[in-house]
């Protein structure tokens, strides 16, 4: 089993996601220059907090261009979670800066006015459903749940790249997307107990 390579750019707390693969028997490290980069066989890019900010300070860190390499050049497989995942997309309208555009997709707010009930930001567990086949959805446990902590999500413009979908207040949307190698999760399955377990463990063993 490959090695995971999670990005640490300086914006999240990492050890809930060492800790989690640590459970799984998932060998992980760090990478915070473009050189550990270039040496990753999988990995995750993680994220929380505003789009801007943390577009900037991934680019800061220097590790950009060699991600792009590894993602689109050597389509080594790849994880984006919650930030990370909109930073995989062409833009948010939390920001003006642009995204890593590897996923014809737009980070928009929940419009929590035009549905009753909707609080932004959208936190705590929700179902999805999954809505094509994927090895990280293989052997499912049963109703499946994740935690999560939004006030952004994710549009695809392809259908086709949606993976999962969640309803919130009765508002549909793009909880994870699949384009090929590239994946992102709206979620943390890294707080998402045996759930999120499952949805990693697939990502290292089946990806």
């Amino acid at each position: 089993m490959s090695t995971i390579t999670i990005i640490d750019y300086g914006t999240s707390n990492l050890g809930s996601m060492k800790n989690m693969l640590k459970k799984l028997g998932v060998a992980s490290r760090l990478a915070t220059t473009a050189d550990e980069v270039m040496e990753a066989e999988k990995i995750i890019l993680p994220g929380v907090g505003a789009f801007d900010a943390g577009m900037r300070t991934l680019k800061a860190s220097g590790m950009v261009e060699a991600l792009h390499v590894k993602v689109l050049e050597q389509r080594v497989p790849i994880l984006g979670v919650c930030l990370g995942m909109q930073m995989m997309g062409l833009a948010s309208e939390e920001g003006s800066e642009a995204g890593l555009g590897w996923v014809d997709a737009r980070s928009v707010r929940f419009r929590s006015q035009d549905h009753p009930g909707m609080r932004v930001p959208h936190m705590g567990w929700n179902e999805v459903r999954g809505q094509k086949p994927s090895p990280l959805l293989s052997e499912p446990p049963e109703r499946l749940r994740f935690y999560f902590a939004n006030s952004y999500h994710v549009v695809c413009a392809d259908p086709a790249d949606v993976l999962l979908e969640t309803d919130y207040a009765g508002f549909h949307f793009t909880s994870a997307f699949e384009k090929g190698h590239i994946r992102g999760a709206q979620f943390h399955p890294e707080k998402s107990h045996r759930y999120g377990m499952w949805f990693l463990n697939n990502f290292a063993s089946r990806t």
